[in-house]
């Protein structure tokens, strides 16, 4: 995320995870092939990627000035909220049924493919490569924890540092829930449910999670952390809104998917409650209904979607997010202030 990655620390956070992931690795050889393959594909889910999360982590703890002598301890830290989110990744795909991320096959794409060539049916090899995918996201997860919990802090530090992770899973686990049940509803949910929803499976465990830890291992008083805290659960929900319009508005390189993949799918998000109390609801609801067929009923969507004003509302939501987090920034030390106003820069510099 923007110049964060690019900060002294974050080859050692790198490293950090890689040795994570090998270690899981090596823990499963005596097992079998079959364990093997398992942390295989758990290490190649969480490879790569932004890691913007970790990136927060040290930045907070450079914002507030960290300590030399805690900077492996950050490291551990920033290195497990990677291994988190990956553990979400690999579990949220198996409740969109996805088997593909990003072009390649995902955890429980490996798997069901192993199942297909093992000579099972379809609907045994998927049920096989959803297993995988719930017990890899299991072990990252379990690694996640194992690395704060083993972390050289003091008590009082690693105490306080496991209950932001603890919420941090609760309130994601909440989250998830309530946005599959929002899509299952008979009807399209009132905007604040969904706002509710699109917060709480993002904004803590990659906003504000990650700056309150960093922050923490600084030595920043227990205000400060409030305050952090705060501004990263309105940094994330607004992160998490221009996902929707991405999702809506995007092109294939923003979404990493298909265009409108959001309108495919007939997903309800804060746009499409916002775009229900609009006068033109009908009419919109009429072209969401057919915009799985293709490229041109999508972009009829888009229209009737712009056209109702949803678009510019939603776009006005975050603007008011992120002026909120900015706001609540003013009391911090300048470099954490200023840490606070890039990513709400850098958030908006994603509206599609």
């Amino acid at each position: 995320m923007i110049d964060l990655l690019e900060a002294p620390g974050h080859v050692a956070i790198d490293d950090r995870i890689d040795a994570a992931l090998q270690r899981v690795i090596h823990r499963a050889a005596a097992s079998g092939p079959t364990a093997a393959a398992l942390t295989e594909a758990a290490a190649r889910a969480a490879s790569g990627g932004k890691r913007f999360r970790p990136a927060l982590v040290a930045a907070a703890f450079r914002a507030w000035d960290g300590d030399e002598g805690q900077r492996d301890a950050m490291t551990e830290v920033a290195a497990a909220f990677e291994l988190l989110h990956a553990a979400f990744v690999v579990h949220d795909d198996v409740l969109d049924h996805d088997t593909v991320r990003r072009g390649v096959l995902n955890v429980a794409g490996e798997f069901t493919a192993r199942g297909t060539d093992g000579g099972l049916d379809d609907a045994a090899a998927a049920e096989l490569g959803e297993a995988a995918a719930i017990l890899a996201g299991d072990l990252l997860l379990h690694e996640a924890e194992r690395t704060i919990a083993l972390a050289d802090l003091d008590a009082v530090t690693r105490a306080a540092l496991l209950d932001v992770f603890d919420e941090a899973v609760l309130v994601s686990a909440f989250g998830e829930l309530a946005d599959i049940e929002h899509t299952l509803s008979a009807q399209v949910p009132h905007p604040d449910r969904l706002m509710q929803a699109a917060h709480d499976k993002t904004a803590v465990y990659s906003f504000a999670a990650p700056l309150a830890a960093g922050a923490l291992l600084a030595g920043a008083t227990a205000a400060e952390v409030d305050t952090v805290r705060g501004c990263g659960r309105t940094l994330g929900l607004a992160f998490q809104l221009v996902d929707d319009l991405i999702g809506a508005f995007g092109t294939t390189a923003q979404a990493g998917r298909e265009a409108g993949v959001d309108l495919r799918e007939a997903k309800r998000t804060p746009l499409i409650a916002l775009a229900r109390q609009t006068p033109d609801w009908d009419r919109i609801e009429g072209a969401l209904a057919i915009a799985h067929t293709g490229p041109i009923a999508v972009r009829a969507a888009q229209r009737a979607l712009d056209g109702a004003g949803a678009r510019a509302r939603l776009v006005a939501v975050i603007g008011h997010t992120l002026g909120e987090s900015r706001s609540a920034a003013d009391t911090l030390p300048p470099a954490a202030r200023a840490l606070v106003y890039r990513v709400a820069e850098h958030i908006e510099s994603r509206i599609p």
